[in-house]
């Protein structure tokens, strides 16, 4: 089958066109027949923690039908149309672990699909799980035009809480707003936490998600409210330290927490694929919200879809049509 690989040289994840054999599923698995794939920019990063190693089929969510099963599988069948977080989606067919599997919702095209996974849990778990967002309360993200900070922002429409989010692009900003973000602030600097502050009457955000990295980590913690949470989502800026001001820390209370998928146990993935379908995927069932979709690009065109990742230009999921 045809499969594009990750293969890292000089420091520098490119891709590699190969041909490889199906593969086949084992207990607990089940094999797709990819549809769509999309980008994740954690994957493409070398020195960050997803990459992966020297070389990989990359891919990591899918859109699909069900092609085989491994044994110990129940409940699902060839010719399901599904989508989930999944290993070498950018190939022909690929695997996915039961757990992993989510029905497509009807309103959804093959691409919607393949937007949904990596990044609406990713944003579940930093927003929900850990991050505990409640109806009323403020959201911060940065680097909110990325696939998982528009998550973000829709993820906190469906509880009913606010959002501010930070780009460098006005354009950005105004489709963020077209999809539910209520404050937008136009910055590539760590300087928002004033602005935060006049939004929220004083008070500070009592959730940030920073997709950004290590150059606006100390300014999150200047936004936040007592007993605000912060969550570290990525490090697109390439800046892994940052400042901590351990007394602002202390005094209120402050929680600091990751969210990766690197070290993730099964049983953990589970856990958040479970959550985001019974709390999330609701939602997108009955059109409240829709994944956003940058661009589509063909197979033969991943090596441009990746250009195009890395220009920042997009809003959204970029995705790669397969089948």
């Amino acid at each position: 089958m045809k499969s594009y690989w990750i293969v890292t040289r000089d420091h520098e994840a490119t891709l590699e066109r190969r041909e490889v054999a199906q593969p086949q599923p084992k207990p607990g698995e089940v094999v797709v027949k990819v549809h769509a794939s999309a980008l994740n920019r954690g994957e493409l990063i070398v020195g960050g923690v997803v990459h992966g190693g020297p070389e990989k089929i990359g891919g990591n969510e899918a859109s699909g039908l069900i092609h085989a099963v491994g044994a110990g599988v129940t409940g699902i069948n060839p010719g399901d149309r599904v989508m989930g977080r999944a290993r070498g989606a950018f190939a022909e067919y690929a695997l996915m672990d039961a757990h992993q599997v989510l029905p497509v919702p009807a309103k959804l095209t093959w691409e919607q699909a393949a937007a949904t996974p990596l990044s609406f849990i990713t944003a579940y778990e930093a927003v929900v799980m850990y991050g505990r967002l409640r109806e009323g309360e403020w959201l911060l993200v940065t680097g909110a035009s990325s696939g998982a900070g528009v998550c973000s922002i829709q993820i906190a429409q469906v509880l009913g809480a606010h959002t501010i989010g930070t780009s460098g692009s006005a354009e950005k900003l105004e489709k963020l707003k077209a999809v539910g973000l209520d404050v937008g602030i136009k910055t590539r600097a760590p300087d928002f936490a004033p602005r935060v502050r006049e939004v929220t009457e004083g008070a500070g955000a009592n959730l940030a998600v920073n997709l950004v990295g290590g150059s606006v980590f100390p300014e999150c913690l200047r936004a936040l409210a007592r007993k605000g949470r912060v969550a570290v989502v990525g490090y697109v800026d390439g800046e892994h330290h940052a400042d901590i001001d351990l007394s602002a820390v202390h005094a209120n209370r402050f929680e600091i927490f990751g969210i990766s998928n690197a070290k993730l146990k099964p049983e953990e993935r589970a856990e958040a694929t479970r959550g985001f379908r019974r709390d999330i995927l609701p939602a997108i069932e009955s059109g409240r919200i829709t994944p956003v979709v940058d661009r589509v690009f063909s197979f033969d065109e991943l090596p441009a879809a990746k250009a195009h990742m890395e220009s920042n230009a997009m809003v959204g999921k970029i995705v790669v049509k397969i089948a």
